[in-house]
């Protein structure tokens, strides 16, 4: 049996990586350069139709990321190619037992702070949140195998925005509590091999957060401390993008998984470590 992976970037690939470590064929397909890029009529072109699907696929993994933050790239990254992937299936007769969309906690938008789960209402006004919901309600309405991984903020080798912020001194202190959620690349990775591979029946939709949602100021000077750099100064502000919510994975947790990091003091000192590679 294979394993088709559409989108094989950093998470893409590590996901591959461990498929094949299982012994599964894995199959994987990225867009090329540029192509969620805007075109002349204000959205980027549509993505092409792929090559046949191979007959024996038994998963797809859609792990697409938008090459930039408009709508345009939105669309194409999520919606186009999530129909175009599902019109690859029909077209070629290939019915796989198990079709898996990595979404995103931005789906939620803002929650006062408060808890979200899967049943929290996804009704975010942010125009490119939108339409990463509209992506999976197209797989949830057109696929009866699929299944939604709404992913929080990802970190992990390679990715250290906020590590560089804390050592090149940008970093403020939020003036106000602001909650944050995320979850390691490993973890993530992780998560979309275990609800593939190891979960009879996976649930429609699951939320894949670490277990410690955590105001922004602890995680900076958490940070701090372990590069042995003074705290953060305090602003009015934060550049991060995170809603105000708290994440509950604990229905990813009840299916059987764990997270090698569980919180992000684990996580940020591997990563401090340099343990782990961003893939290209």
């Amino acid at each position: 049996m294979t394993v088709l992976i559409a989108g094989c970037g950093d998470l893409g690939t590590e996901v591959g990586l461990r498929l094949a470590a299982r012994g599964e064929r894995v199959v994987g397909r990225r867009r090329p350069a540029g192509a969620s890029r805007q075109g002349s009529g204000g959205r980027a072109p549509p993505p092409a139709p792929p090559p046949p699907i191979p007959a024996d696929t038994d998963v797809v993994v859609l792990a697409a990321a938008a090459g930039g933050r408009s709508e345009a790239a939105y669309r194409s990254a999520y919606v186009d190619a999530t129909a175009n992937v599902l019109g690859a299936l029909e077209r070629d007769g290939v019915h796989p037992r198990r079709i898996l969309f990595v979404s995103s906690t931005a789906v939620y938008g803002d929650f006062d702070g408060g808890w979200v789960t899967e049943e929290s209402p996804a009704e975010s006004t942010t125009p490119t949140a939108r339409l990463v919901r509209e992506a999976e309600e197209l797989l949830l309405g057109r696929s009866g195998h699929g299944t939604v991984l709404r992913l929080s903020g990802i970190y992990g080798p390679g990715r250290t925005r906020l590590i560089d912020s804390v050592r090149d001194g940008s970093a403020v202190l939020p003036a106000e509590p602001q909650w944050t959620n995320r979850i390691h690349r490993d973890d993530a990775a992780a998560a979309i091999v275990h609800l593939t591979m190891d979960v009879a029946e996976p649930a429609p939709v699951y939320l894949g957060s670490d277990e410690l949602p955590v105001d922004l100021g602890e995680v900076l000077r958490f940070l701090a401390a372990e590069l042995g750099l003074p705290g953060p100064a305090s602003g009015e502000a934060s550049s991060s993008r995170a809603g105000a919510r708290r994440c509950d994975s604990a229905l990813l947790r009840a299916s059987g998984f764990s997270f090698a990091y569980p919180t992000y003091r684990e996580g940020y000192r591997a990563v401090l470590a340099g343990t782990g590679v961003r893939h290209p």
